[in-house]
């Protein structure tokens, strides 16, 4: 038998599961199968869907400010990569 895989959900289908399972009109169960997933991996989305429900209505500056921080630490890797390339190539040449 062959090795199987883990599959790998995107957030869109996430959401669109989770969503069809709080408008309760099937049971977990039904969902569950018609998505082909098992029911204990819909109660979890569920559950981390409702925890972050609200962060929806959270000020819009926060991902903006979230952006600015990580395009900076960005920066400062790549500043660092740049400086490690300067040392392993200046070693390089002492070893020649």
């Amino acid at each position: 038998m062959g090795k199987r895989t883990r599959r790998n959900f995107t957030a869109d289908f996430k959401a669109k599961v989770v969503l069809e399972a709080l408008k309760e009109r099937n049971t977990a169960e039904d969902i569950a199968s018609k998505y082909e997933i098992h029911p204990n991996q819909l109660h979890l989305w569920k559950k981390e869907f409702l925890g972050k429900a609200s962060s929806v209505f959270e000020s819009g500056d926060a991902p903006v400010k979230d952006q600015k921080q990580q395009d900076a630490f960005v920066e400062k890797l790549y500043a660092q990569i740049g400086q490690q390339k300067v040392e392993i190539d200046w070693l390089k040449k002492k070893l020649l």
